[in-house]
């Protein structure tokens, strides 16, 4: 395809010179990203991740509800400030701070259960020397 190809017709979508329509949104992301984010939330909580052993491992039983509860929050927090994104720049921040909120509840949630596991560790009852 050469640049003679490219008529006026092709390049406004019709031959009655009206342009095709073309919409993009960055904002919301669709269903299908938001499980992917899911997904990969799931993987790198039960997954062997720097994250996991640093804080430990969360049982998949766990991760799957702890990953959409973070991506729902972080989701709903980006949805506030983004709502209804009106320019793909808007649409940007929007994103940008979705992938923010949702590092920032992944490294909260992790934090936040290893403290609980050591709290627990902690107050169990030491066990009792046995006796010679």
């Amino acid at each position: 395809m050469g640049p003679d190809d490219l008529s006026p017709a092709a390049a406004t979508g019709g031959t009655d010179g009206e342009p095709a329509p073309f919409s993009f949104s960055i904002w919301p992301p669709t269903q299908r990203t938001r499980d992917a984010v899911v997904r990969r939330l799931v993987d790198t909580l039960a997954g062997d991740t720097l994250l996991c052993k640093r804080y430990g491992a969360v049982p998949p039983a766990d991760a799957d509800p702890a990953a959409r509860a973070i991506e729902a929050e972080a989701f709903d927090a980006a949805a506030v400030t983004g709502g209804a994104a009106a320019s793909v720049e808007e649409g940007i921040e929007a994103l940008q701070l979705y992938s923010k909120e949702v590092s920032r509840r992944l490294l909260d949630f992790v934090k936040s259960r290893s403290a609980a596991a050591k709290d627990a560790v902690k107050d169990e009852p030491a066990e009792e020397p046995a006796a010679a």
